[in-house]
Formats: C-alpha cells, sequence, structure tokens
C-alpha cells in the first residue's frame, strides 16, 4: 500500500537551540521536546521525571466530595455495595481495582459485569434488577454511565442511588446520579481530562484514602491495572496519564498482582514490558474473557490472591483468547475474500460487509483489519438478538461519527467517537445502509485521507544515533497518543551485507549512511522492498529507534516503517 510520508513543521529554531543549550542535548531531542509543548529546563525535569507528586489532588475532581461522603453513609450504615463495569480492559481493570480496595475496608459489597451479548454496553435494566433484587442501596458505576440517565431514572424509583465514575464524553443532560465523577464535564475544573475509566476509579479510592487516613501505598498498588487500562483503552499518555502509567510499568514489570503476572506468563514474554507489549500480550486476553465468554473471570483473575487459582483462570483465559484469535483469522479472511472478489465493493470509499454468522465478539478486531488492508471507512455486521449489529472503524482525519449521524434514521442505535463507533439496525436497513453509507463517505473523505499517513518527526543522520541520544530517547516513554515513539526519516542510506527475508514478509538487514555505523535494521510486511535492496544502492527510510534483546545482548535496531527510493516521486508533506 502506498503510504505518504508526512514530516513535521519545523520547531521554532531558536527555543530548540535555547532548550538544547540548557539540556547539553541534540537539537532533534530537543526539538521533539518543543513540539510536546516543552520550552524549558522545568517543563523538561517535569517530563523526564515523573513523579507521584505530580499527582492532581482529587477533590479538585467536581462531585468527589458528594461521592466520598456517599460512600461513607453507606459504610457506616451497613448498605450494601455494588462496584458494577464494562466488559472490556478499561472496565474490568477499573472494577478489579476498586472493587479490592472498598473490600479491604467493607464487606458487604459485590461486583457486577454486564453480559456482552444479552445486556449490551453499559448500565443495563437487568444489573439495576439484580441489585434491587439483592438488597444493593448503592452502585458505583465505572467506566461507564455518563449517558444512562434512564437507567439512573429507573434506579432511583427502585431506591438504588448511583456514583458514575466515566470518562465518556457527556451528552447535553446528566444523569440524576448523587455524584459524578467525569473531568469531562463541562463544570468540572479538574485539571487533567483525560482520565481512563480505571483512572477516575483510582482518584475516587486516592480521595478515600486521603480523607480517612489511609496511606497513599495502598493506593498506588493498584497502578499497575490502571496502566493496563490507560494502555489498552488508547486514552493520552500526557500529565498525570504519564505518571500513572510510569509507575504502572514500574509495577508491572517489578511487582505486579498476582492476575497480571499469570497473564504476562501465560503469554510467554518475559519483561520488562512497554505499553506496546501490555496493549498486544495483555490487553487481548482480558478482552477474550468478554469476546468468548464472560467478562467475570478477567476479574476473578485479576482479584486472585492465590497463585494456583490464579493458574488455573489464567489458562482458561488463554484458552479463550486462541478461540478469539481462531475467529478472527478466519472472518478476517472471509470477509477480505468478499471484497476481493467483489468489483463494485473493491472500488467503493468505504467497506461494508455482512454476514449473519460471524461472531459479534470479534467484529471489532476484523474491522481494525480491514481498515488495516484497504485504508477506508469500515463497518462489519453481524446478526445478534434478532438485530443486525456492527463495529465500525476510521481513518485519519475522517470523523465516522458525523457519518453515521447522516445514517440515523437507518439505524436503532449507534455510539462512539470520530474512529470507531458500534451501531445496530433492522435486517431490512443493511442494503439501504450499505448505500447510504457510502454515498455519506464518498461526498465527505478527501483523496488524502484515504492515503495511509507516517508521520515522521524528524530527520536524522544515523551518524547522531549515540549511546547519549538513545538513553534520553528512551526517557520519552513510556510511548502512547500524544506521546508517539518518534519517527525518523534517514536519507540515502544503504545496505550493509545483505538484506534477508525473515518468515514470509520481513526483511532483516544492515544498514549504513556515509559517515556512519551500521545499524541492523526489521522490516516487518516489506518483503515486496527486497529485490531493491542492494549493497551501494541508495534508498531513504523512515524508522523507530528500539533495543532489540537477543540471548541477554542489548543492541540499537531500527524498526523500519517506511522504504522508498530517493527519486521516486515523493508523497512526501508536511504535517
Amino acid at each position: 500500500m502506498n503510504k505518504r510520508w508526512a514530516v513535521r513543521e519545523n520547531a521554532d529554531e531558536g527555543l530548540v537551540s535555547k532548550l538544547a543549550a540548557e539540556l547539553n542535548i541534540d537539537t532533534v531531542l530537543s526539538s521533539l521536546l518543543v513540539h510536546r509543548g516543552i520550552s524549558n529546563f522545568e517543563e523538561a525535569k517535569y517530563f523526564f521525571r515523573p513523579d507521584q507528586r505530580h499527582l492532581h489532588d482529587p477533590f479538585l475532581m467536581r462531585d468527589m466530595e458528594e461521592a466520598i461522603v456517599r460512600i461513607e453513609t453507606a459504610i457506616a450504615a451497613g448498605e450494601k455495595i455494588m462496584i458494577y463495569g464494562d466488559y472490556d480492559v478499561d472496565g474490568t481493570t477499573a472494577v478489579a481495582t476498586v472493587y479490592s480496595f472498598f473490600s479491604k475496608q467493607y464487606k458487604k459489597m459485590e461486583y457486577y459485569i454486564p453480559d456482552r451479548y444479552k445486556e449490551g454496553y453499559g448500565i443495563s435494566t437487568q444489573g439495576i434488577d439484580y441489585a434491587a433484587q439483592h438488597g444493593f442501596s448503592l452502585i458505583i458505576a465505572l467506566d461507564c454511565g455518563i449517558k444512562s440517565i434512564d437507567k439512573i431514572d429507573y434506579a432511583n424509583t427502585l431506591g438504588i442511588d448511583f456514583i458514575i465514575c466515566d470518562h465518556h464524553l457527556p451528552g447535553a443532560e446528566l444523569p440524576a446520579a448523587v455524584a459524578i465523577l467525569d473531568p469531562k464535564r463541562a463544570d468540572c475544573e479538574y485539571p487533567y481530562k483525560e482520565l481512563s475509566g480505571a483512572g477516575i476509579g483510582f482518584k475516587l479510592i486516592q480521595a478515600y484514602a486521603e480523607k480517612n487516613g489511609i496511606q497513599f501505598e495502598a493506593v498506588a498498588q493498584y497502578l499497575d491495572l490502571v496502566c493496563i487500562s490507560i494502555a489498552c483503552d488508547i486514552v493520552h499518555i500526557t500529565g498525570e496519564n504519564r505518571v500513572l502509567a510510569h509507575y504502572g510499568l514500574q509495577k508491572i514489570n517489578t511487582d505486579p498482582c498476582i492476575g497480571v503476572k499469570t497473564l504476562m506468563e501465560v503469554a510467554g514474554r518475559k519483561g520488562p514490558y512497554t505499553i506496546s507489549d501490555v496493549v498486544f500480550l495483555i490487553g487481548p486476553r482480558i478482552n477474550a474473557a468478554g469476546r468468548i465468554d464472560d467478562a467475570k473471570h478477567a476479574v476473578e483473575l485479576l482479584l486472585a490472591c492465590d497463585d494456583n487459582v490464579a493458574k488455573a483462570k489464567g489458562l482458561m483465559i488463554n484458552s479463550r483468547n486462541s478461540e478469539r484469535k481462531e475467529h478472527d483469522l478466519s472472518i478476517t479472511d472471509e470477509a477480505l475474500g468478499m471484497i476481493d472478489n467483489d468489483e463494485v465493493l473493491i472500488g467503493k470509499k468505504s467497506t461494508v460487509v455482512y454476514n449473519e454468522y460471524w461472531h459479534k465478539g470479534v467484529i471489532g478486531i476484523v474491522a481494525s483489519r480491514l481498515t488495516e488492508k484497504y485504508y477506508r471507512p469500515t463497518i462489519v455486521l453481524t446478526k445478534s438478538n434478532g438485530h443486525v449489529a456492527g463495529s465500525a472503524r476510521s481513518v485519519l482525519g475522517y470523523d465516522l461519527y458525523e457519518a453515521l449521524c447522516e445514517c440515523k434514521d437507518l439505524l436503532i442505535q449507534f455510539g462512539g467517537h470520530k474512529y470507531a463507533a458500534g451501531l445496530t439496525m433492522h435486517p431490512e436497513n443493511v442494503e439501504a445502509f450499505k448505500d447510504r453509507f457510502e454515498e455519506v463517505v464518498s461526498a465527505t473523505i478527501t483523496p488524502q485521507q484515504l492515503i495511509q499517513q507516517i508521520q515522521i518527526d524528524a530527520e536524522l543522520r544515523l551518524s547522531q544515533i549515540e549511546p547519549k541520544f538513545f538513553r534520553i530517547l528512551n526517557q520519552f516513554a513510556p510511548f502512547g497518543p500524544e506521546n508517539m515513539a518518534p519517527v525518523f526519516i534517514s536519507k540515502n542510506v544503504y545496505v550493509s551485507g545483505n538484506a534477508a527475508l525473515v518468515g514470509a514478509t520481513h526483511i532483516k538487514m544492515a544498514v549504513m549512511q556515509e559517515g556512519s555505523a551500521a545499524f541492523d535494521c526489521i522490516a516487518f510486511n516489506h518483503g515486496e522492498y527486497l529485490p531493491q535492496l542492494k549493497p551501494g544502492v541508495p534508498f531513504d527510510i523512515c524508522y523507530n529507534i528500539e533495543e532489540n534483546v537477543w540471548r541477554e545482548k542489548r543492541t540499537i535496531q531500527l524498526n523500519i516503517k517506511g522504504i522508498r527510493s530517493p527519486t521516486q516521486p515523493s508523497p512526501e508533506g508536511r504535517a
């Protein structure tokens, strides 16, 4: 697939030079800092040295005082408290965090995870009915609830109070809960707006601990779970999230809870774990519990206090993840076949595919895979409870949610955001929806948005990659949204020795540039470029700089993101 190489606009040269001098670092590194909004020594120190003292006062969050008072009242009166959370990684880690903390203070508690297929996303009538039938008078909802106006009204008629801990954007009206913790509320002045659902739960237990004289260490022990939620819910790794992720990764790599340790073991990957490792190795296993079976299994694992219990639960969840992979691969292959064998569909600017027998739990993953392959707004549909359910994914810069708004008369419901959404419709509307969605996308998407973009941070000469440079670059981690691992471009490099195919589609090689040493490289899924990678023939590369560990030997490796001839017409632009 042709990809556009988009190089960032140059940062202010005077500021870059000033910061480089203050920090005694390469100007390329200082330009990366300036692009991250850092302009002086103190801001750089704050960035490079995350500290628990940088965490904000939880009582700055609107309704935090009301939430804590209601919990204290419930505990003093012996009320039954339910911890309610969504079935994805963020929801299950949030439930495990909050339930584990409060169950050490109070025993009349249970947790509840809705069934993905019977109850759907968010707060359900079934969950409220269960609470009423079993005598719960307070529900703490995590990672959901901000738009559950009718459900909260229903709970109020049954004498059940709600504390909502959510991080999604509220609607025009807020639910009638006793407390709503959501930094995205228009009337909330909390300094950081991008916490995950488990992050909001963490602030709740931090506030309770502060008010009740409980040491911070009793709260910090859950940072491994909070870090997993931050990584897997793809929230910004900036500000407070960066501090939480930093300490959470430390805990994952030194002293994880039994459940997380078990997930690392069944994943078959030894540490140290990065945010990327959490996303691709831990997250899918937690998610698989809810996609294939019941997300309560994931919470049970994360709460486990016994190694044998955790191992049995971990092996079961790993087995569910294997099942998920089988469904994922078979459905992806089938969907690819549907597109490749349909000249009309292959020529469209959107993809909508439907099979009533596909497993609902993996259609989001399949939609992501199809988007990677064809790079256009994509929706995968299947039958569920008499309706057609869909999962949608978009491409950089295109607002999928707005496109679905133009199709809302054909939908029962839909929700999500710019790049990902879920939807349901009546089966008889599928064909009309396909046509309408294609019309909307064709009228609103730009040709540039249909070309995958590689965002390049700076041009770099290979000779600049010295130990000090690499050591400082590593301190930019943990990487994630709004603080992605920098991508560099180096021009007129050439192969040192020979390039070789590894597996079916990957290239292993070493490259040099005039005046530089040779650097080992891995280029995943770039096998088509092998014929042009000959000694002495120059080409351009864009890449991340990584540490490769093999048999306890550590070396610098370039992870190639793109290869091009220096003479080929360049789709390169400024971003």
